[in-house]
């Protein structure tokens, strides 16, 4: 018995069937696989766009799609055909969670709404992951990151930020801070279904994800009703706040409180601009004057190299770091350490770098999870498991409304 406890994972037993695609849905369902659910992913003949996109060896497994996709198996229906609907609905009858990015009218015009699936299965979990909540006026329309990111104001971060022209942040950040919140979401949902017994409709929006993520750190004045100042956090709106150039590259710094600054001013040698300073003196003051408190460290900074700044910090405590590339990152041996970067050898793709999850469970060990699926793998396979004859599912082929994975690789 104890054997039993202490290799199960959190979300043993839990079925998630999965009908999103590109980023934000996968990432939620890839950190559920992580925590021991199993995830069928449904897609369409042509497959998940994301397939196709960054570095590949086959077209259809593009480096986005492998990192996304681990530890799923993929189902191919054609849901305009009555007969993949069918085993769709097969399907969910013995699922727990149902997650979908397909706009709600897009499914009640398939016959898959809300409330069908509901009939199908009282117990199912329905999440649906949308560009915008169903309660406002933009809730028809249609949604990526690059918009949602327009949308909640961050080119214009950006924008103030560096003082040059509005710019997208470099990372799908939308989609998986979205996705994130469908992690929370599901699990949340779960745990209420334990107590009343029954599932519920949940709604995760792209734009109200983001939107909370940017006005958190950025309401600033308009937080107050009447408003006290604009909104913006001046010191994450900062011009200099970035890493500093030394006099031969950058580093990372952040002299944060009363003690750091202190010891910062003694060891170059100004001691009594702390107490002279005014703009330096208190935490609520460097907070007011931030953009001259960073300007001023950054005409400092310029004057050492970066290991002189870095015996110098580092002997008083403050906190530093070089700033890694892309390169360096991988390679990382934190990283290496904490099992979040991998590799793995997948069945088709060759040897790869595999990211695990950057948690650590100390009762229950990571699972093991599954190569990234070919388009189709499973679909055998799963729809067996529901019943279907092998006959059965020859028809079903012949017919267009399944396809199987192709066997050229």
């Amino acid at each position: 018995m104890e054997a039993e406890r202490k290799d199960s994972q959190p979300l043993d037993g839990v079925r998630i069937v999965d009908l999103t695609s590109i980023v934000l849905g996968p990432l939620a369902t890839l950190t559920l696989a992580g925590m021991g659910a199993e995830v069928i992913k449904i897609e369409a003949s042509e497959g998940d766009n994301v397939r196709l996109a960054g570095s590949a060896l086959h077209d259809d497994m593009g480096h986005v799609f492998l990192h996304g996709n681990r530890g799923k198996r993929s189902v191919v229906l054609n849901l305009k055909h009555h007969a993949a609907r069918d085993a769709l609905l097969r399907l969910i009858g013995q699922a727990d969670v149902f997650l979908c990015n397909v706009r709600p009218a897009a499914m009640r015009r398939l016959g898959l709404g809300p409330d069908v699936l509901k009939q199908t299965n009282p117990r199912l979990i329905q999440v649906t992951a949308c560009g915008y909540g169903s309660r406002g006026p933009r809730a028809d329309l249609p949604a990526y990151d690059d918009l949602i990111q327009g949308a909640v104001a961050i080119p214009e971060l950006m924008q103030r930020h560096t003082g040059g022209e509005p710019a997208y942040v470099p990372l799908s950040f939308v989609d998986r801070v979205a996705g994130l919140h469908v992690v929370y979401a599901i699990t949340t949902a779960l745990y209420a279904r334990e107590r009343s017994g029954l599932g519920q409709f949940v709604e995760v929006p792209m734009f109200e994800s983001a939107a909370h993520f940017v006005l958190a750190d950025h309401l600033a004045g308009e937080s107050f009703v009447p408003a006290l100042g604009s909104s913006g956090y001046d010191r994450l709106l900062s011009t200099h706040r970035r890493p500093y150039r030394t006099a031969d590259g950058y580093l990372c710094v952040l002299i944060y409180n009363d003690k750091h600054w202190r010891a910062f001013f003694t060891a170059i040698g100004q001691s009594e601009m702390f107490e002279r300073d005014l703009r330096f003196s208190t935490q609520r003051s460097r907070s007011i004057n931030i953009h001259e408190v960073y300007g001023f460290v950054a005409g400092v900074m310029a004057s050492r190299t970066t290991a002189e700044w870095r015996d110098l910090l580092n002997t008083i405590d403050i906190p530093n770091q070089v700033p890694a590339t892309l390169d360096a990152l991988m390679d990382d041996p934190q990283l290496r350490a904490s099992g979040l970067i991998g590799e793995e050898q997948h069945p088709t793709e060759g040897r790869l770098r595999t990211l695990g999850s950057p948690t650590y469970w100390n009762g229950t060990p990571s699972p093991t999870l599954s190569a990234t699926p070919r388009l189709g793998e499973h679909t055998r396979e799963v729809l067996k498991g529901l019943g279907y004859s092998e006959q059965e599912l020859e028809i079903l082929v012949q017919e267009g409304a399944v396809e199987v994975a192709s066997t050229d690789k």
